[in-house]
């Protein structure tokens, strides 16, 4: 699979799959027994997946609220562990958001909540540094400044290798890279066919040499009838290239810059290759032309 870089010179720089795995529905529950979780880590390994990206809040029956935080983390690093397969995993986590009841969110911004944070994960990912932490969104209730403060303390406390930040908008990309300087590698925002609202965000990236990982980057393409209606030129292309409109949809992303990373969410190993084929799907100019306008 072809590469796109995480990091820079100072924290060091990784080159990663230029698609990347979403863990947030990984669990054991239902229709996911474990080797099906197992061989979709396999499946993804073999086709140059390398960036997983998981959070505290994730965990199965997001129904039972703050119950589930921490299992998605320690779901996977057992995988992980029992794979034999950790040295080939740039594993990516997130704090400072958590599940209510019945399955919302919330965010807890506070400094003395995200340095806890960082301490579960790294317990229940039983690593003595993060590959890459990130800020899971920024909290209402807590000045901005204050939770960037926080950040750098995590940063100069070595429990994490490079800083990421998530749901943000320009001007906080910008006040962060300000303070964390080299620190800070990565943004995580929505970006697909149907939201597509983030590309002043990717722009800001692609000027600071960070990295864009593009979360629910296969959204508005799992129902037909949407996908007809609303995004007929994925469809188009798609059949007329003779793959998925979702594979369509993951090249049409990494088109827009060098500085994005797609994290398709997968539960099957089916799901993951199919998603890894788009790295090497080139898109014409007018095919291009044509996706951004529909």
């Amino acid at each position: 699979m072809h590469t796109r870089a995480l990091g820079n010179d100072t924290v060091g720089r990784v080159e990663v799959g230029a698609i990347g795995l979403g863990l947030m529905t990984f669990d054991q529950t239902g229709d996911q027994p474990r080797e099906q979780l197992l061989d979709t880590v396999r499946a993804a390994l073999d086709a140059g997946v390398t960036l997983f990206d998981t959070a505290d809040a994730y965990g199965p029956g997001q129904e039972r609220g703050s119950d589930a935080q921490g299992e998605n983390e320690r779901l996977i690093a057992s995988i992980l562990d029992e794979l034999g397969v950790r040295d080939r995993v740039f594993l990516a986590t997130k704090g400072g958001a958590f599940r209510t009841e019945g399955g919302g969110w919330d965010h807890d911004g506070r400094p003395e909540n995200l340095r806890r944070a960082v301490d579960a994960s790294l317990s229940r990912l039983g690593v003595e540094q993060i590959a890459l932490w990130q800020h899971h969104r920024p909290d209402p209730k807590v000045e901005y400044a204050e939770t960037i403060g926080a950040l750098t303390e995590i940063t100069a406390s070595g429990k994490v290798r490079m800083i990421g930040l998530s749901n943000v908008n320009p001007g906080q990309i910008r006040a962060a890279h300000a303070a964390l300087g080299d620190s800070l590698v990565s943004v995580q925002n929505q970006f697909n066919p149907k939201f597509r609202s983030s590309l002043p965000e990717i722009e800001v990236c692609t000027e600071l040499g960070l990295a864009f990982l593009a979360w629910s980057p296969l959204g508005g393409l799992s129902d037909a009838k949407e996908l007809a209606t609303h995004h007929p030129a994925f469809q188009q292309v798609a059949e007329a290239r003779r793959v998925s409109a979702q594979q369509v949809a993951l090249a049409w992303e990494l088109a827009q810059s060098s500085a994005v990373i797609p994290i398709p969410g997968a539960k099957r190993p089916q799901s993951i290759l199919d998603s890894a084929a788009a790295a090497d799907l080139d898109l014409s100019a007018d095919e291009l032309a044509a996706l951004d306008q529909t």
